[in-house]
């Protein structure tokens, strides 16, 4: 039962699309993510997952329409729902979902495809 701080936690992060857990509670993991560019589509048959932008802008695209986040604001993707994420300019983002969610869901990509469980 100890505090953090987020400012703290993304300075920590060097690299991009590679989730990094800071908290668990109830079976979720709350992560941390450096969002740059544009991340592959993929969908998380079991799993929703909710995006909250700390800082910058991202958008989240589905096949049917793009919502775009700026910071304070998120957005819920449904289990099985095609998205992918992207960012003109680097975002920092806290990502909640269920412990040892995939971050590329249905797909693996060596590029984007990260490992589970890293720890800051």
């Amino acid at each position: 039962m100890t505090k953090a701080s987020l400012d703290e936690k993304f300075a920590l992060i060097h690299e991009h699309w590679r989730p990094k857990v800071v908290a668990q509670l109830n079976g979720q993991e709350l992560k941390l993510v450096k969002f740059a560019g544009v991340f592959p589509w993929h969908l998380h048959e079991q799993e929703d997952e909710m995006f909250l932008v700390w800082r910058g802008q991202t958008t989240v695209e589905f096949r049917d329409r793009r919502v775009t986040l700026q910071a304070g604001e998120f957005c819920v993707v449904p289990r099985g729902v095609e998205h992918r994420t992207m960012a003109d300019a680097e975002a920092e983002v806290l990502v909640f979902e269920p412990a040892h969610t995939r971050n590329t869901g249905n797909i693996e990509d060596k590029t984007f495809t990260a490992p589970n469980g890293v720890v800051i």
